[in-house]
């Protein structure tokens, strides 16, 4: 039996659909850069960790510039490029009736996420939102898990950490929370199922049964 409380869950790729804007993003700023020498198949790996991290693999001692450049074009171009996933929000809905606590856990700025959160209709539905301002380090460390739980006033094992990525469940599994991986993921199932999720999400829906589990 399970007594889930609070689900944590990531954003971009989870609960808005920000691919293409991320890709194009990416394209956008590496084309101008290294013309050639990326395609969208190669900014796969990059969604995910960080943009620090990112340009900081890529273009060394070029961080800052690269990522001013990155979040020009990808806030120009935010509202057009995103789209939603089916269910989510009437999900997220039914799951607050329940008295299930919602948090965002996120390596975006807070500041893009509550943008997100705005065009989704969704802004009212959440308790806590832990993005890139509020920690030090971001997942798959645990710290940011970790400091939504303690706002939440939540413990371990009444959480699951929800997300598209590698990193989702591993910042769970770190933070000693269970973890799903969903199913719509851009990077495929395949790919979640090598980091051991508690869960896979096939649908948005599918968490209503978890939670009702307990």
């Amino acid at each position: 039996m399970t007594n889930i409380k609070a689900l944590l869950f990531d954003f971009d790729g989870t609960l808005l659909n920000t691919n293409d804007l991320i890709i194009q993003t990416f394209m956008h700023v590496l084309e101008e850069r290294f013309p050639g020498q990326y395609s969208p198949k190669d900014c796969l790996k990059f969604i995910g960790p960080s943009l620090r991290q990112t340009f900081s693999a890529i273009t060394p001692g070029e961080e800052e510039e690269m990522v001013a450049k990155y979040r020009a074009w990808n806030e120009a171009h935010h509202d057009e490029l995103i789209t939603e996933y089916p269910d989510v929000v009437s999900t997220l809905e039914q799951l607050k009736a329940m008295g299930i606590k919602l948090a965002i856990v996120s390596t975006k700025r807070n500041e893009m996420i509550d943008r997100g959160l705005e065009l989704l209709g969704a802004s009212h539905l959440f308790d806590v939102r832990i993005g890139t301002g509020d920690v030090k380090n971001v997942k798959p460390d645990p710290e940011p898990v970790l400091l939504a739980l303690q706002r939440l006033g939540i413990e371990k094992d009444e959480a699951i950490m929800i997300g598209d990525n590698s990193h989702d469940i591993e910042a769970g599994h770190n933070a000693g929370v269970k973890a799903a991986g969903v199913a719509w993921a851009i990077k495929g199932e395949a790919f979640l199922q090598q980091f051991n999720p508690d869960y896979i999400l096939h649908h948005m829906t599918d968490l209503l049964a978890i939670v009702k589990e307990r």
